[in-house]
């Protein structure tokens, strides 16, 4: 794979851990509670945390007594992940896009925007085909995506934010259907470092049309964490539960 594919170098950072360190475990548990209280899955239903990230949102699935599998590109985030590791709770390093369970999960879960990172329609086609396949017939996924209306509405174009110490100088923008985010700071030995985050402005009609082809059908939407209804032109979020059909294999 390309080492200049921008997650790749960005996810694997001590970084962008700093930046986003306000993303706590209290924050995801209160969510994943709200969301299984909705799902109610059956006791050990099988899951998948797709682009897991240091596995927040997995160890609460686990322990709440289900079998859990994270994934994530980021082998740093995997490593740390796998510090909380239980029998029922396990992290592999994968690509999204490649292959990885065929017909064993009942729920997937892919949180956080953590889709439409590929700069080519094919790569994100291909990402929805294994979110698909990686469920068995009748199996659920929900994905946690940015509402690209209120997105562009709100775009923030220029702010810094003080981590530890360390400025982090942020400039946003959207350009050829893509919100993009460019990171600046310095670093210990005050090299000047630059990162970018590039994520598709996907809307409703978006998903559905990459997952509708392959037998996923929309059941829900919500707003924001709270899961209330989703508002267009209001909410935050834009939150999917996908179902796949029995007579898909």
């Amino acid at each position: 794979m390309p080492q200049s594919e921008w997650f790749q170098n960005w996810f694997n950072s001590p970084y962008y851990h700093q930046l986003y360190q306000y993303r706590d475990q209290e924050e995801a548990t209160r969510f994943m509670l709200r969301l299984l209280d909705f799902l109610k899955p059956a006791p050990a239903s099988k899951m998948i945390d797709i682009a897991c990230g240091e596995g927040r949102h997995a160890i609460t699935l686990a322990n709440q007594g289900y079998e859990v599998v994270g994934v994530d590109l980021a082998t740093a985030s995997i490593q740390k992940a796998k510090q909380h590791s239980l029998p029922n709770l396990n992290f592999y390093v994968q690509d999204m896009r490649l292959p990885f369970f065929i017909n064993y999960f009942d729920y997937a879960f892919n949180f956080f925007t953590s889709f439409g990172y590929f700069d080519a329609l094919r790569d994100h086609q291909a990402a929805a085909l294994q979110f698909a396949n990686c469920l068995r017939p009748g199996g659920t996924l929900v994905i946690d995506y940015l509402n690209e209306i209120t997105s562009r509405k709100n775009l923030v174009p220029e702010e810094t934010q003080q981590r530890d110490g360390r400025t982090f100088y942020i400039r946003r923008y959207l350009e050829q259907g893509y919100f993009i985010k460019e990171i600046s700071f310095l670093d210990a030995e005050g090299n000047e470092r630059h990162y970018q985050e590039r994520v598709a402005a996907f809307g409703l009609q978006d998903f559905e049309k990459l997952f509708n082809r392959l037998g996923m059908v929309l059941c829900r939407t919500f707003g924001d964490y709270n899961l209330q209804p989703f508002e267009p032109e209001q909410s935050p979020r834009l939150i999917l539960i996908f179902q796949k059909q029995k007579n898909v294999g």
